[in-house]
């Protein structure tokens, strides 16, 4: 559900995906029968250019290459995968490298990377800074629910939450084109997959140990290979802590009532300004932006793209702007322009980059682009595809895949409708703006097979060297309960970095985070549990 690090939209208006059974175990040694030859290969890397192809994207000394993994772990010889790799070569003495996850579930590192490398050089004093694209994403046979998927589900926010056996019906008739249109590995998508494919990586990288740091979701990613690889574990930082725990429609709850934290600080921000859209009184301000996303959803705008601009897309995009302080004064002048002359032009700038819950199958897409999916012309199927072939709807139908296999619970249609009359009630209590968007996910994974219950049941009491968690106070998708609930169950190899600043993570933000972590993976310099960052300007 969550994304850090996603200041450029990769994706448009959401689609679901349909995922089949996960049987994961506890990861066996690289000798295993069958494994050995994922083991024992090398990455050879060469320019970037040609494989990101992205414009005003320099790539000057950004260097790609690929990993070969099993489609299915269980059965390595029925198939493979390529993923996408990209690193910054290390600048003084290497001490190997070290891995990032940029999060989402769905977010391709290699062009997130491409974008954002300069935020990682500091590392590089030590490192190689290596990413990927990982299975299902990005350049690494992407999934897909493919074009014309919202006909399937002509449906608003509202009508969802009206009828939502109408809708249940609809969910399943979009996830089967997920099957159609995203080949076999929606069948192993998985954190539990993922996880495994970063001990491959790790041994292709010449590393004994795994140096990493992973945002968001990658943390999660990262407590999954704690738990399957505890001997391989080197530096580990964590930064944005997800929860280990908590069901998706859990998940929903708390990520709408930290969006709606978010918003009011936006708010009493943005009264300050005579040229804020909503007014020079918060109150007001608040009720206003309610009033604002009924009247799109009744009576949506033109986006220029042939499609409409509504309500919820307003919504799905505010909680893209709320994700950085940084991010307040773009948002304030684009939503002014939304309010002041009916033009959406600048808010459509923020949707879709996986913040949030995607929208339901028949919101409105407001970015057009291609959807295909071919493997490059050299290369057997599950090889990697070109940049411009990744499907416009890659973010968010991974995003539902990787978060459907991660989750056990699949309650029945009749239980769904018994509890969302209550379910609906709670989600606009934590918060009228983002309360009925976040409600979908009490729906993402009907008609689904049963994900994995590795995560709940398995990932705990690691036995690991120490690693560092980083909870960030005003987080409006990862809140600060979750790092101290997930290094409680982690145990004793969990320190724990309290950033009392603004936003979703802290490396990019907090200058004192950015050092503490930089210090820890470069020298092994961890600071006592509890420690904690001040808001920029205060540490």
């Amino acid at each position: 559900m969550r994304s850090a690090y996603r200041r450029r939209v990769l994706a448009s208006a959401a689609t679901l995906a349909l995922l089949g059974t996960v049987a994961p175990t506890v990861a066996a040694a690289d000798d295993e029968p069958g494994l050995s030859r994922f083991y024992h290969q090398k990455i050879k890397w060469s320019d970037c250019a040609d494989e990101v192809a992205m414009d005003d994207v320099p790539t000057d000394d950004l260097q790609c290459g690929k990993v070969t993994v099993p489609l299915d772990y269980a059965e390595p010889g029925d198939g493979t995968l390529d993923l996408a790799m990209a690193r910054y070569r290390a600048t003084g003495r290497s001490r190997g490298s070290v891995l990032l996850n940029f999060g989402g579930p769905g977010g391709a590192g290699v062009s997130q990377l491409a974008y954002d490398g300069k935020d990682f050089m500091g590392l590089t004093n030590g490192y190689d800074v290596v990413t990927f694209d990982p299975r299902g994403v990005g350049r690494s046979s992407p999934v897909s629910c493919g074009e014309g998927t919202d006909a399937d589900a002509e449906v608003t926010g509202a009508e969802a939450a009206d009828d939502p056996g109408a809708v249940l019906e609809q969910l399943r008739r979009a996830a089967q084109a997920c099957v159609r249109h995203s080949g076999p590995v929606l069948r192993h998508i998985g954190t539990v997959d993922a996880s495994r494919d970063l001990d491959v990586m790790r041994q292709a990288l010449g590393d004994k140990r795994l140096n990493y740091l992973g945002f968001s979701y990658g943390t999660r990613l990262g407590a999954v290979y704690a738990a399957q690889f505890p001997k391989k574990v080197g530096r580990f930082v964590l930064d944005g802590v997800d929860t280990l725990t908590e069901s998706l429609a859990e998940q929903g709850l708390a990520g709408a009532a930290g969006q709606q934290t978010a918003l009011d600080g936006f708010l009493n921000w943005c009264v300050t300004d005579i040229a804020c859209p909503f007014g020079q009184d918060a109150r007001i301000a608040r009720r206003r932006v309610v009033d604002l996303v009924e009247s799109l959803d009744q009576d949506p705008v033109p986006t220029g793209y042939g499609d409409r601009f509504s309500g919820q897309d307003l919504v799905g995009a505010i909680g893209q702007g709320l994700y950085s302080r940084r991010m307040w004064s773009p948002l304030e002048r684009a939503l002014a322009s939304l309010v002041e002359d009916g033009d959406a032009r600048g808010v459509m700038g923020f949707g879709g980059g996986g913040a949030a819950v995607p929208a339901l199958p028949g919101q409105s897409t407001v970015r057009p682009g291609p959807v295909r999916q071919s493997p490059s012309p050299d290369s057997d199927d599950g090889g990697l595809v070109d940049e411009v072939e990744v499907p416009v709807d890659n973010l968010p139908a991974a995003l539902m895949a990787v978060n459907c296999a991660d989750d056990p619970d699949r309650p029945s249609a009749a239980r769904i409708t018994k509890d969302f009359t209550a379910l609906r009630a709670a989600y606009e209590k934590a918060s009228p703006v983002f309360g009925r968007y976040r409600l979908t996910e009490v729906l993402t994974c009907y008609g689904r097979p049963r994900g994995t219950d590795f995560i709940r049941t398995r990932v705990r009491d690691v036995d690991t060297p120490k690693m560092l968690l980083v909870g960030t106070r005003g987080d409006p998708a990862t809140p600060y309960r979750w790092t101290t609930e997930t290094a409680e169950r982690l145990g004793p190899s969990a320190v724990v970095l309290d950033n009392k600043g603004e936003g979703h993570t802290g490396y990019a933000s907090s200058k004192c985070v950015h050092r503490t972590v930089d210090a820890f993976l470069l020298y092994g310099s961890l600071p006592p549990d509890g420690s904690s960052c001040g808001a920029d300007g205060d540490d």
